[in-house]
């Protein structure tokens, strides 16, 4: 080739590659992006080249935000293959595919359904201020060939449908990381399913964990705080070509993205420039509740109530016995079978509900609920209906077949639903409406007749009275003393046991049935007459567990049923005794094993962990699924009791206290507790918590594993309590070493017991907002979902070691003006 061509070839090429490097937003077919170069949307928001993340040398092509100083990607091409060096290229060939390839000219991704299409010329590739990259046959062509929204990732951005296109089977879905630093396909999905009525689903592989519901006009069914907000317009459309949900900002300049993160969890977050941070704003995931069936078939959870579970109205539980447990996977069934065909069905109307699951159910988008309800009624399969649409009054309908499964109740926002039932089970809940009338006359009878009975009884006691007085007064005081014991046990929900019975069951407080003592007294087995083993806690005077603390304890107690808190049969206040009885654990305490030479032998890791799962889930119920929401404030190994099965039982709830439904916290002038598993907050200014027991259950995890107690160990290389020994441990990759040498050779898995130090130093931090709640450390504990890095832990400091561990002290802690803030009281 002659000198005269090669110049202008080459002149050309240069100025292509120019453009390319100055953040022009456009690529030709004669163009090729290298590392290290970009190009940049018109409005300068987007941007894409290739990067790496972390301390990775992965090198992959994605887009990101141009205008935010922290790298937020929003979407990667070739995730699954990374480049390792520098030589990485995006080209567009003339067909219109996208293509990275390395330095080798080895493909590593491409736009392959570009491929197909006809009638493509001279094409281009553009970054659009939408984070969509699209390729084009011109600038002015809005007929996209590819576009690269149609394949998200893990991010959902406005404008962009996040759903099906019915005509071209694209299924735009989110996928999650591998990890923060890992964009590879990770474990999480969330999928629209058009089975019935469409609905996404969050999987984790191939296991349903969330349901966002069917769209009901106004919001998903599973979503009742999607509300209009002043952020951004969300709808959803539903046609025959397509389903998708989409979004759109009410203000531009407003940056907010919904991202599927690598631990599962669905949420939105808006950029706060003033502090250069993305600020957390909704989750789709709220509670336990949320958990995909949960209830079972035909339960249906509420995460105000205690338990959460219970059956539609017409349904009992399936295994009785295990849903008093705790345990409703097996849901509920019909009270009354129904004879279908015979005129002896009804429809029961249940309000505020996340519809059930809709992938067995029939629609219709005009039908009236009149026709809705006749509909349901000729076929034997149909189990519920409701409208499709509530706008303007409701309109449309769907129809269910087979068990109702995933249904929860809500406070607001929740829809109505119709449940064929037995007419008997209907007419037993609607009788008020059928007999109002006759209620009322009867109500009035009964009135007019008791007032006539105790105006008889009132002048019949008056003549009584004056002819025999002095009888009279002792079988009033008699009376009275019988009346004041039944309202006490009635306030308190339990039986009361006399102080002989329990004498007798005790062989008279022998000490041959003594099985220990604490700072409020003696506890002692023993034997009732109907042969049922128990535990009598006889508090003696001097106890600092006061009236108080007792009737605090039994009225907590008498109203918790779980099987991982020690169950309360009875309790007795006669003369000068105070006593609580409770179901007998014939293994003791936790600290019995564990700080024994001999006995933690018996203790094998899997028996470990499965005390530690235990104490976990009873704290996840006092937290947050029984009736109060309660803070126990005195968890610690002697205080987790052994059943003959080594399951965990939580005790002695003296100290606990109760929060409101929407209550979190509070504080105390009189700290009061065990040193060593008090978290800094409450033992310093008497603040405490849910996340104060958290802070307790992070060193009982870690005296589990160690075999140590926090109070009173100290390292002699570094002088650190527990806590700062086991986290200086972790983050120096030497956690091993914590491993009590009693289970190590019973423990297959060692990357289990790593993983269960780690969560117990996320229990432990410093401070309590970084602290996970009971719900988060259950579901830490019984998955392998991806943990943050701990943060310094509470009371990391090095010491001198002054008290032993058997040493009691009370301790005032004195402010700069030398006044008493708080005084802690140890147990």
């Amino acid at each position: 080739m002659e000198a005269s061509n090669v110049l202008p070839l080459l002149l050309i090429s240069l100025f292509l590659t120019f453009l390319v490097t100055q953040g022009t937003d456009i690529i030709t077919t004669n163009q090729t992006l290298k590392d290290g170069d970009t190009i940049v949307s018109k409005g300068g928001t987007f941007e894409l080249g290739f990067f790496s993340l972390g301390g990775s040398r992965n090198r992959y092509l994605g887009i990101w935000y141009k205008q935010i100083s922290l790298q937020t990607v929003v979407w990667v091409a070739n995730r699954d293959s990374p480049l390792y060096d520098l030589s990485g290229t995006l080209k567009i060939s003339g067909n219109g595919s996208l293509c990275v390839a390395n330095g080798r000219k080895y493909l590593l991704w491409s736009s392959s359904s570009s491929s197909q299409r006809t009638g493509v010329k001279d094409p281009i590739v553009q970054i659009l201020d939408t984070g969509n990259l699209v390729v084009r046959n011109s600038e002015d062509d809005q007929d996209y060939i590819w576009q690269s929204l149609d394949y998200p990732g893990d991010m959902f951005l406005p404008g962009m449908k996040y759903g099906i296109n019915f005509l071209t089977g694209i299924n735009r879905f989110l996928t999650s990381w591998r990890s923060v630093d890992d964009p590879s396909t990770g474990n999480y999905t969330n999928k629209m399913d058009p089975n019935g009525v469409p609905q996404f689903f969050l999987k984790k592989n191939s296991v349903d964990i969330f349901r966002a519901g069917p769209w009901n006009g106004l919001r998903f069914t599973g979503m009742p705080h999607l509300k209009p907000n002043p952020i951004y317009r969300f709808e959803f459309v539903f046609t025959e070509e397509e389903a998708y949900y989409t979004y759109k900002l009410e203000n531009p300049t407003v940056i907010t993205r919904m991202q599927l993160n690598a631990n599962g969890a669905l949420q939105r977050y808006t950029w706060v420039d003033s502090l250069q941070s993305w600020n957390f704003y909704l989750s789709a995931i709220m509670d336990s509740c949320d958990l995909y069936t949960l209830c079972g078939s035909y339960g249906s959870c509420n995460i105000n109530e205690s338990p959460a579970c219970r059956c539609l109205k017409g349904f009992v539980p399936k295994s009785p016995k295990a849903w008093v447990a705790g345990d409703w996977s097996e849901g509920c069934v019909r009270r009354v079978e129904m004879g279908c065909g015979k005129g002896e069905e009804g429809f029961l109307k249940i309000s505020k509900l996340k519809l059930p699951d809709t992938r067995k159910s029939w629609y219709d988008k005009s039908m009236d609920l009149n026709e809705c309800k006749r509909v349901c009624l000729r076929n034997c399969t149909c189990s519920a209906y409701s409208h499709f649409d509530i706008r303007d009054g409701g309109r449309g309908c769907i129809l269910w077949f087979g068990d109702l499964i995933d249904i929860r109740e809500y406070n607001e926002n929740g829809q109505d639903l119709y449940v064929r039932l037995a007419s008997s089970e209907i007419e037993e809940y609607n009788i008020h409406y059928v007999k109002g009338k006759l209620r009322v006359m009867l109500i009035i009878a009964l009135c007019t007749a008791m007032f006539l009975m105790c105006l008889c009884i009132g002048l019949t006691v008056f003549n009584i009275k004056k002819k025999k007085l002095a009888t009279k007064e002792i079988v009033q005081r008699e009376s009275v003393r019988v009346s004041s014991r039944k309202k006490e046990e009635e306030d308190l929900e339990l039986p009361f046991l006399d102080l002989d019975t329990i004498s007798e069951a005790t062989n008279g407080f022998s000490n041959g049935n003594k099985l220990g003592q604490g700072g409020f007294g003696l506890v002692y087995k023993g034997t009732l007459a109907s042969g049922q083993e128990i535990a009598v806690k006889r508090l003696s005077r001097t106890s600092r567990q006061g009236k108080e603390e007792f009737t605090n304890e039994i009225k907590l107690i008498a109203k918790l049923q779980h099987r991982n808190l020690v169950k309360i049969l009875g309790y007795c206040v006669e003369e000068d005794e105070r006593m609580l009885i409770y179901e007998y654990q014939p293994n003791r305490s936790v600290d019995s094993f564990i700080f024994d030479k001999e006995r933690r032998r018996e203790l094998d890791w899997p028996k470990r962990v499965e005390i530690i799962k235990g104490i976990a889930r009873g704290l996840m119920y006092l937290h947050q699924d029984s009736r109060l929401r309660i803070i126990h404030r005195d968890l610690k190994a002697s205080n987790v009791l052994l059943d003959s099965d080594m399951n965990a039982k939580i005790s002695d709830f003296g100290l606990a206290r109760t929060l409101g439904g929407d209550e979190t916290e509070a504080n105390t002038t009189k700290v009061v507790g065990t040193y060593g598993y008090m978290s800094p907050e409450y033992q310093i200014d008497g603040y405490f918590s849910l996340k104060s027991d958290v802070f307790s259950f992070g060193v009982l995890v870690l005296e589990i594993v160690s075999g140590r107690r926090n109070r009173g160990f100290c390292n002699e290389e570094d002088k650190l309590n527990l806590i700062g020994h086991a986290w200086r441990q972790h983050i120096e990759d030497k956690a091993c070493e914590l491993i009590d040498e009693a289970f190590k050779e019973s423990c297959t898995d060692i990357s289990e017991v790593l993983r269960v130090i780690h969560i117990g130093l996320l229990c432990v931090q410093q401070d309590p907002q970084d602290r996970p709640n009971m719900s988060v450390v259950v579901l830490m504990l019984s998955s392998e979902m991806l943990l943050l890095d701990p943060k310094q832990p509470g009371f990391f400091n090095e010491r001198n070691l002054l008290y032993s561990d058997t040493l009691s002290i009370n301790l005032e802690i004195p402010s700069n003006n030398l006044q008493t803030m708080s005084v802690i009281e140890p147990r």
